[in-house]
């Protein structure tokens, strides 16, 4: 119990001492190039609206849609713990297949084209 109260009164004090310091200690003097936004190697100063090529967009919503496959499909093998994992085995199925029907149709469509 002893302990407990040690504990109760260290971390809140802990905490405001660490809160104080990180505001007495640094001394911000703000420059140019910190003030500017940090655009990942692009050169900031050019127009923010450039065209952006409409397949590009495809194949990453593309990307973000099979990538939510395996989140769904994660927690399958636990599925199989229930009183009846034939529905856990047809629910994963029917995501599947949904999937690639979707996948055989944009293939078909052309969507997995990069280039023109």
């Amino acid at each position: 119990m002893n302990s407990f109260i040690s504990m109760i009164i260290l971390y809140p004090v802990l905490s405001i001492i660490l809160a104080l310091i990180s505001f007495w200690l640094p001394q911000m003097y703000p420059y140019h190039e910190k003030l500017t936004p940090y655009e990942c190697g692009f050169d900031p100063l050019g127009s923010a609206r450039l065209p952006f090529s409409m397949r590009f967009f495809l194949v990453a919503i593309l990307f973000l849609l099979f990538d939510l496959e395996i989140a769904l499909l994660l927690p399958l093998p636990w599925g199989n713990h229930h009183l009846n994992p034939t529905i856990t085995f047809m629910w994963a199925s029917s995501i599947l297949i949904l999937l690639t029907l979707g996948l055989i149709y944009e293939w078909i469509q052309g969507g997995l084209e990069w280039a023109e």
